[in-house]
């Protein structure tokens, strides 16, 4: 099962009062970024936030799940994405504390021989 349009607009809309939100779609399932910092991943129509030590202490009791089969743990958050007060914070807080992207690095075309 995928993310439904519908989940991650619904996501979007609770969240955008915390700056320049945007998802982009994966393999079926949304990367949530918050300005260019990818600060969460919905799959299965569920919201998995990266872990950061602020965004745990303004969670309380964190629920640790991978996103996906292989995936390192993020935080689950399931009661507190319909609270847009709560979750715009949350996601405040996280994304300043989660470093800039890296730049990416320009491709370099090879010589013909």
């Amino acid at each position: 099962m995928s993310t439904s349009k519908e989940f991650i607009d619904y996501i979007l809309e609770n969240i955008e009062e915390s700056g320049e939100v945007s998802a982009r779609k994966m393999f079926g399932e949304y990367a949530v970024y918050s300005g260019k910092k990818v600060v969460a991943l919905v799959c299965d129509n569920q919201f998995y936030l990266k872990p950061t030590e602020a965004g745990k202490n303004y969670i309380g009791e964190v629920v640790e799940a991978p996103p996906y089969k292989g995936a390192k743990d993020y935080y689950l958050i399931e009661e507190g994405v319909e609270d847009s007060d709560w979750f715009t914070e949350l996601i405040k807080i996280t994304a300043d504390e989660l470093p800039e992207p890296k730049p990416k690095k320009k491709k370099t075309k090879k010589a013909k021989q």
